[in-house]
């Protein structure tokens, strides 16, 4: 395993929770909950800014597929967005990685560490990250191989201008 800093993401409609690694890729830690800025990419650039503070040396960005694996509107969200940020943080690697559940299984360990329902809108979407990047550290920790799909940050190709 490569070692080296690691962002975890976590896409939401409202809000963007943030995780990184220790230095040695071994645990994810919470590091913010940034406001989705869907129209301006604020966000985006926060996300960018931090990939070059922490010099990681790679991107996983949750992709909420549904229960039967399929790809629903949040997942089409999340891949754009991984997407734009991929062509941001070049050379940094981004990947996809499957995050069924985890928003879920966020409220239930702020909730069994008792964090008051109200309180826990603020940090889900930074827990949310936090067990998405883990299960992505372990991942690789045991096979060797960054887990999940790996985002293109190649550009859109032009167009060519048709011949006169």
């Amino acid at each position: 395993m490569l070692p080296g800093v690691r962002i975890g993401v976590d896409v939401g409609n409202a809000r963007v929770g943030i995780a990184a690694s220790d230095p040695t890729g071994s645990f994810a830690l919470p590091v913010a909950t940034l406001p989705r800025d869907a129209e301006g990419g604020s966000d985006l650039d926060e996300v960018t800014a931090l990939v070059s503070d922490r010099q990681a040396v790679g991107v996983v960005v949750g992709l909420p597929l549904l229960l039967s694996g399929a790809e629903g509107a949040a997942a089409q969200i999340a891949r754009s967005y991984a997407a734009e940020l991929a062509k941001r943080v070049r050379p940094v690697p981004v990947r996809l990685l499957d995050e069924r559940l985890t928003t879920v299984d966020a409220h239930r360990r702020l909730r069994d560490s008792g964090v008051p329902g109200r309180g826990q809108r603020a940090v889900v979407d930074q827990a949310a990250a936090v067990l998405i990047l883990q299960v992505a550290l372990d991942a690789e920790t045991q096979s060797g191989v960054p887990a999940g799909e790996t985002v293109s940050s190649a550009r859109k190709p032009r167009k060519k201008a048709p011949r006169r």
